[in-house]
Order: structure tokens, then C-alpha cells, then sequence
């Protein structure tokens, strides 16, 4: 079978999705294909967290969460100027579900739940014209007028635009397993390797550490890698450390040949100010400095890997305690991926240019971001520019 459609969208997650509803609202007749038997797996996987759409700080300091080799200056203020976190919600709001925020700044659904908006986004879709194909799994394309599309189940599709938004190689059960960058090699498509992003880090533990700290929070810490410094908290995992900062330090770590945090556990006090409080303590140092510096268990476990027998000594290991990293965990653990299809590869309507009419969006891309709604926000903003220029690219009126 060949279907034949004015733009075919390759994914159903929330970049592709968004990209088919601004082309559809466009008056573009439009397919959504998917490997999968239904669309949104990894929207729902996200929503078990609560569903962090997106984050309510600043536009400008939104704009520099966003990081990624060769990326246009001033790329990610246009494309959030362009679909904002103020517009994501409300487009929400138009779908019935009302968001809050959080006194983190997230930014939730009010029933922490992704499936009801999901089925509200799928039947305005399908309002608006949109067809849905599912067990459908691209293997292959070929650029042209039209493009012709093959996927694995034999079937061909045919458009005269062309959507990519394959994801990333995280989570690869909801169908983002990245084997898209086996079989596009296109010389004219520049494509970096995908790499886990947000993801924990190994370390080695000793056992006796493990037996104190293991599913531990190490809370209101900072810690550092090279130049980039984060403030939050890590978990003690077996396997190393898992946690909002070593998400935020990946970039630094990747980029370092022998990887390794610094972690403060006292970032609001000064080295001087620790060795004050321990004042006239003479022995025991490390018991009594988690009474009077209010260490947690945790950080008294890994402080304890050695005796200590000065406070100056300890205090400078509070304030610089660096950990030795082995590496990222597994790129199918990760919550999401670095790599993929280069900016330079790309124009600003975000179409690649040596192929008119195949645009990409989402984490297929090579930029990445932390947690915190900034991943959610970056492919809805993508969908929107790739959906909305594949759409003009077509003769359409913008949506």
C-alpha cells in the first residue's frame, strides 16, 4: 500500500504531534506514522512523573538552558518567542486541562496526568483532518517530488513535505531506540552520534559506603565539573550517582577525559565558618562534625571512606570532595540524548537544506537541555517552527 498525503509526519510523540497540528491547522492534509501501535508512549511515560511540560522562569534565562554543537546565536530565544511556556499553557488550557506551577517553577497538568490530555490532543487532531498510521516504522527514504517513504511492514508513503521527528535513542520501548541514524547517511545530512543526556554516572562505591548511602538524597549541595557549576541535590545509587545536578554537569563530563565531580556539601558555608564551629573538638572529628555542621547519612558515608584527624583537612573535603566517574549510564536508561541531526545540516525554518521540503524536529536534533520542563517545551517549540514552515514551504496560509 502507498499513502499518499501533502505532508507526512514520521513520529508521534509531542514534537511530531505538535508539527502535524500546526501544519494541519495550516489547511495541509496531513498523516501522522508511528512504529508503534498508538502515539504519545513516551508523553505517557513522562506523564508518570507528573508530566513537566514546562518551567515558569524567565525567557531569557529559559533560552540558555539550551545547549548543542554549532547552534545558531539567538536560535532558542526565536523559537520560544515563536511558542513560549506561556503558550504552551495555553494550549493546554484550550484542551481542557488546566496547569499549575510549582514552588520549583515546573510547570504541571493539575492532575499530574499526561493520558487525559493526550486523548483530548489526538481527537483535536483528527478534527482538524489529521490521519493517524500506526505499526508503521520508517526504514528508509528517498528525498525527491514527491519524497517516497518505506517503512518495515512493506508499505510506502509518498508527500510532498516531509516532518522528521524520529526522537532520540532514549527510552527505546516507547520507540525512540535512534536506529534512524543507521540507515540516514546522507552525506548532505550531517548526523552526530546520540549519547546519553540526563542520565546517571557510575562510580565505585565501597560496600561499607553503599550500606549507609544507597538510595540516599544528598540534599542543597553544589558540585562542579570543569567550568560548569549546579546546585540541587544527587541520589546514592549502586551503580554511582543518578540526580539533577550530574544531569545538568553531562555536557562537562562528556567533554573530559578522566570524568569527575567536586561536590560542596556545605555551599552556603565558607571553609573558615566550618573550622569555627568545630571549635575545641579534639577528637571523633567527622561524628562531630555531622552533629554541628548537619551532615546527612549519606555524606557522612562518603566522607568516612578515610579517617580524618585534622578539621582543617575535613572542612576542605567538605567544601571539594571529588568523585571519580567511570561514565554515563546506558543511553536506554537515559531520559534523554545528545547527538543527531546537526544545525549546520538545517536552516532556520528548520528544513534540511540540501532537501527542500524535509524539515526535522524534536530530539532528533542535536540539542539537549535539563530537566525540568525544558525537554517537553523544546520539541513543542520545534513542532511548531517545522510544522508551521513545512506548511508555508507547501503554499499554505501559517497557522
Amino acid at each position: 500500500m502507498t499513502h499518499t498525503s501533502s505532508i507526512a509526519v514520521i513520529g508521534g510523540g509531542p514534537a511530531g504531534l505538535r508539527a502535524a497540528e500546526c501544519a494541519a491547522a495550516a489547511g495541509a492534509e496531513v498523516i501522522v506514522f508511528d512504529g508503534k501501535p498508538s502515539v504519545g508512549r513516551k508523553f505517557l511515560v513522562a506523564g508518570k512523573g507528573g508530566l513537566n511540560l514546562t518551567h515558569g522562569e524567565t525567557l531569557e534565562r529559559f533560552a540558555g538552558r539550551y545547549t548543542g554543537p554549532d547552534q545558531p546565536p539567538g536560535l532558542w530565544a526565536s523559537l520560544l518567542d515563536e511558542f513560549s511556556p506561556a503558550d504552551l499553557r495555553a494550549w493546554a488550557a484550550e484542551l481542557g486541562v488546566e496547569t499549575f506551577q510549582a514552588s520549583s517553577g515546573r510547570v504541571y497538568p493539575k492532575a499530574l496526568k499526561a493520558a487525559p490530555l493526550l486523548r483530548r490532543w489526538i481527537a483535536r487532531l483528527k478534527s482538524l483532518g489529521v490521519r493517524f498510521e500506526m505499526n508503521h516504522r520508517m526504514c528508509g527514504i528517498e528525498p525527491g517530488r514527491p519524497h517516497r517513504i518505506a517503512f518495515e511492514n512493506g508499505n510506502l508513503a509518498e508527500a510532498q513535505a516531509v516532518i522528521l521527528a524520529l526522537g532520540g535513542a532514549s527510552w527505546p520501548q516507547t520507540g525512540s531506540d535512534g536506529q534512524w541514524t543507521e540507515w540516514m547517511k546522507f552525506p548532505a545530512m550531517p548526523i552526530h552520534a546520540l549519547v546519553a543526556a540526563n542520565c546517571g554516572w557510575e562510580h565505585a562505591w565501597p560496600e561499607e559506603t553503599l550500606s549507609i548511602a544507597e538510595g540516599k538524597p544528598l540534599k542543597n549541595i553544589s558540585a562542579s565539573a570543569g567550568e560548569m557549576h549546579a546546585y540541587g541535590e544527587l541520589m546514592v545509587t549502586r551503580y554511582g550517582l543518578e540526580g539533577g545536578i550530574i544531569y545538568q554537569l553531562g555536557t562537562a563530563l562528556r567533554s573530559m577525559d578522566a570524568p569527575s565531580i567536586a561536590i560542596d556539601f556545605k555551599p552556603t558555608f565558607s571553609r573558615e565558618q566550618l573550622v569555627a564551629k568545630m571549635e575545641s573538638v579534639k577528637r571523633g572529628f567527622l561524628q562531630e562534625a555531622a552533629l554541628r555542621w548537619k551532615l546527612s547519612d549519606a555524606a557522612v558515608a562518603i566522607l568516612a571512606r578515610k579517617p580524618w584527624n585534622d578539621v582543617a583537612s575535613l572542612a576542605e573535603q567538605v567544601k571539594h570532595c571529588v568523585i571519580p566517574l567511570r561514565g554515563p549510564r546506558p543511553i536506554a536508561e537515559a531520559i534523554s540524548s545528545a547527538g543527531g541531526v546537526c544545525w549546520k545540516g538545517m536552516d532556520e525554518s528548520l528544513m534540511i537544506r540540501n532537501f527542500p521540503g524535509i524539515f526535522a524536529a524534536g530530539e532528533m536534533i542535536d540539542w539537549e537541555a535539563p530537566t525540568g520542563g525544558y525537554l517537553m517545551q523544546g520539541c513543542f517549540a520545534t513542532g511548531t517552527r517545522a510544522g508551521r514552515n513545512a506548511a508555508a514551504w507547501l503554499g499554505t496560509t501559517n497557522c
